[in-house]
């Protein structure tokens, strides 16, 4: 996809865990304002009637919408129900817990349940507001990768000449952390490490090198769809992921490098945490083995989803579209003032992107504010606060201003769900 599109280098998820990152994704508003703003129990982990997501406005717009994979902003009894918040079709996934397990003994169509022969061993204890489990290796039957792209080309099949936007949010590499609860299962689940078998790793790296180039197989099976159809030079593909590496189920982020050149993982405001990878690809709108620096992040898809799609996206979004990069008409881009997240996990952090700097501030509002220049120290290792007083209290303003307080969402001490 790169050799073929454009690589975003300066690409940001909504924050540095899963569900709060969609939230942002599908909003369209930063963490200081969507309604999901951490990993929580599904009674506020959900998104709202009145929020509006991109599959809405897609599905507004005459497109067919489908969601395939992981969900996590709403599950049963609850109001964010993807057949609810503007999906046409829904497989995969409702509860992020029961998302860990790569074998589960179910998984939903639309509203249903759909029963898999995977037996399933209920972990030791639950992980908030899920009892999530592990299949045995003799118990392992149906790889849930496996039906997302096998329904990911089925949807596309039926497509035909129709407008779709499909929402392929794939589950692999994250670990089934309920593994951390037993003794004979790491969480690195595969059906099989393939050409990494015989090689001298712990079983863990083999397990997330097998992920990896699992996503790279079924990628390729939907782009060459997509050729297949004749729809590629009509349709736009962005791959991205919703937070940094990550530490659970046995993985070793540091095996393989997987922050690359910044600091820190999952569950960090600092670049390892949230700076991601991003591809965009299209044969006739996007140049080949293109690169760009603009900063951009998942809350500006709904802003560039509505400009591809010829519609207006609702007003006072925390959103900016990128399709003037995208299509090489750098001119025309404009530009975020600064990026703003936040983590109400490890006691709350706020982080800002502001041109070349980079600021972060734990506790919430009232610890001190670092500052550093990722771009000439992309560990962000080196905090120049004090030789610039004036971005500081700028920043500070700036936080301040995009922090709208929500009585549903507060800082904890520990990790959601592992304290």
């Amino acid at each position: 996809m790169a050799e073929q599109g454009m690589t975003f280098t300066d690409f940001y998820a909504g924050t540095t865990v899963c569900a709060p990152s969609r939230s942002v994704l599908m909003t369209g508003y930063h963490m200081g304002h969507t309604s999901v703003r951490g990993n929580a129990d599904k009674t506020i982990q959900t998104l709202l009637p009145e929020d509006f997501t991109v599959a809405e406005l897609l599905q507004d717009a005459g497109y067919s919408t489908a969601l395939i994979g992981k969900w996590g902003l709403g599950d049963e009894g609850n109001t964010g129900l993807p057949n609810d918040q503007g999906f046409d079709y829904f497989f995969g996934y409702l509860n992020q817990v029961h998302a860990h397990n790569h074998y589960p003994d179910f998984l939903w169509r639309n509203t249903e349940k759909v029963v898999l022969p995977n037996k399933v061993e209920p972990s030791p204890f639950p992980y908030m507001s899920f009892h999530g489990g592990v299949a045995k290796h003799e118990n392992r039957r149906v790889y849930a990768s496996d039906l997302f792209y096998q329904e990911s080309l089925e949807f596309i099949d039926g497509q035909g000449d129709n407008p779709f936007f499909l929402f392929l949010s794939l589950t692999s590499p994250h670990a089934n952390n309920e593994s951390e609860k037993v003794d004979w299962a790491h969480g690195m689940e595969v059906p099989s490490y393939g050409q990494y078998a015989d090689l001298d790793w712990p079983e863990p790296a083999k397990g997330y090198a097998a992920m990896v180039s699992h996503i790279d197989d079924g990628v390729g099976k939907i782009l060459s769809k997509l050729i297949e159809q004749g729809i590629d030079e009509n349709t736009i593909v962005i791959f991205t992921s919703d937070n940094g590496p990550h530490e659970e189920g046995g993985n070793d982020p540091y095996f393989f490098n997987s922050s690359g050149p910044f600091s820190g993982t999952k569950r960090a405001l600092t670049d390892g945490g949230i700076r991601v990878p991003m591809i965009a690809w299209s044969p006739t709108r996007i140049a080949a083995n293109s690169s760009t620096n603009h900063i951009a992040y998942f809350g500006d898809f709904m802003a560039t989803a509505a400009q591809i799609a010829g519609v207006s996206a609702p007003e006072g979004l925390d959103s900016i579209s990128f399709l003037p990069t995208l299509e090489g008409q750098t001119e025309h881009q404009k530009l975020h003032e600064m990026l703003y997240f936040e983590f109400y996990e490890m006691g709350g952090i706020q982080a800002v992107r502001y041109g070349d700097y980079k600021a972060i501030r734990s506790p919430f509002h009232t610890g001190d504010l670092a500052l550093y220049n990722v771009v000439d120290d992309p560990k962000e290792s080196q905090d120049i606060s004090d030789a610039y007083p004036d971005i500081v209290e700028h920043i500070e303003q700036f936080m301040a201003s995009a922090h709208e307080p929500s009585p549903k969402w507060k800082p904890s001490a520990g990790a959601a769900g592992r304290d």
